[in-house]
């Protein structure tokens, strides 16, 4: 291929969202399907159109045909870059995707059950529709590879049928494009940094000289913050009641899907809608959020130290200064700091990290 543009791809069960960037990284199109598994949409920028999307094959397939009707042939990408959740202890780095790295994902699958499948997909549909573009993956995971072994392993016996249980953090694409662009907004990178990710996933970083030491999610998405849909904090004894009481898939349902801002609501897990309400619950779920945020954030500056400045990005970590001032008001113990917020850049991230790693490959073969 001798195109210029990277596609990303943000596969999930339900939804594939592409962002197309050009040579010098500049957005170009938005690409979108929904409802895949049934009668879906495919949105073009601002127009979405009905369409048939039984699996993400055909949803891919759509995505690449709507891309040659807006000019945009095969041939005028460089690269596809996926964003994958789970990369384990070897993914640790933006990479090229190669028949052993394909294994490496899909040996993640146990790790990732609910996501890493859907990524496979992705690349497989790609392969088969365009089998000479280079495809590239960023991890989820991998912003966090530097957390100390000290924060990272669960207290559990170092046994072989084990491995695996440990902290991996995610939300790492977030925290890496953040680390790059904040010294644009701040003059330099703090030292001591509390990164806060809020929106339907949500999460917090203790970031030191650049680099992760501490995040409030674990082994899955699952934990840490109070989320749109997922119970975050939860001790493993009432989970092994879920499972002796409800079983193991109602339990998973439960704990993903109908807890968080949703489950204490009972209304929506959209914390927008939840500002709006009147209603007694949606306040409780909000400070309930607000709570875990501030109550963990401590967890975080205990990890590094200190506190030099907090950055709040992700969906409503942008939008809700509602959100940001009643965490801060929860950390005002810590004295004066300045705080920052910046727009979530997750895509672009995963398009340069894709350039830096071709570049890097061409250069590699130029120099042999």
């Amino acid at each position: 291929m001798s195109g210029s543009h990277i596609l990303v791809i943000n596969a999930g069960s339900s939804s594939i969202k592409t962002a197309l960037f050009d040579g010098n990284l500049a957005e170009v199109l938005r690409i979108e399907a929904t409802g895949i598994g049934g009668t879906g949409a495919l949105k073009i920028a601002a127009t979405a159109h009905a369409t048939n999307l039984p699996d993400n094959a055909t949803a891919l397939a759509a995505i690449f045909d709507a891309l040659q009707q807006q000019g945009i042939a095969v041939t005028a990408l460089r690269a596809v870059a996926h964003r994958v959740v789970h990369g384990g202890t070897t993914l640790t780095a933006p990479c090229r995707v190669t028949p052993q790295v394909r294994q490496a994902i899909a040996d993640c699958v146990p790790l990732a059950p609910l996501h890493n499948p859907h990524h496979l997909a992705a690349i497989d549909a790609v392969e088969t529709l365009a089998p000479d573009l280079p495809q590239c993956a960023s991890f989820d995971t991998a912003f966090h590879a530097t957390i100390p072994d000290i924060a990272r392993r669960y207290a559990l016996p170092d046994r072989p049928d084990l491995t695996g249980l440990q902290r991996y953090g995610f939300h790492g694409t977030s925290y890496a494009a953040l680390v790059r662009v904040l010294p644009q907004q701040s003059g330099a990178l703090p030292k001591r940094l509390l990164a806060c990710h809020l929106g339907n996933g949500a999460s917090l970083c203790a970031i030191l000289d650049g680099q992760s030491v501490a995040t409030t999610m674990g082994y899955s998405p699952l934990s840490g913050l109070t989320m749109g849909t997922r119970v975050g904090e939860i001790d493993a004894g009432a989970v092994l009641r879920l499972v002796r009481q409800l079983g193991l898939e109602k339990t998973e349902t439960l704990l993903n899907h109908h807890s968080g801002l949703l489950g204490l609501s009972d209304l929506s897990s959209d914390m927008r809608s939840l500002e709006n309400s009147n209603n007694p619950k949606a306040r409780f779920a909000i400070d309930h959020f607000c709570y875990w945020a501030g109550r963990q954030a401590g967890s975080m500056i205990a990890a590094m130290g200190g506190l030099d400045a907090v950055a709040f990005t992700g969906g409503i970590g942008e939008n809700s200064s509602h959100i940001r001032n009643a965490i801060l008001d929860k950390l005002s113990w810590m004295g004066n700091f300045p705080s920052y917020t910046i727009a979530a850049q997750e895509e672009i991230q995963i398009a340069r990290e894709a350039s830096n790693v071709l570049t890097t490959d061409q250069k590699g073969q130029n120099d042999a």
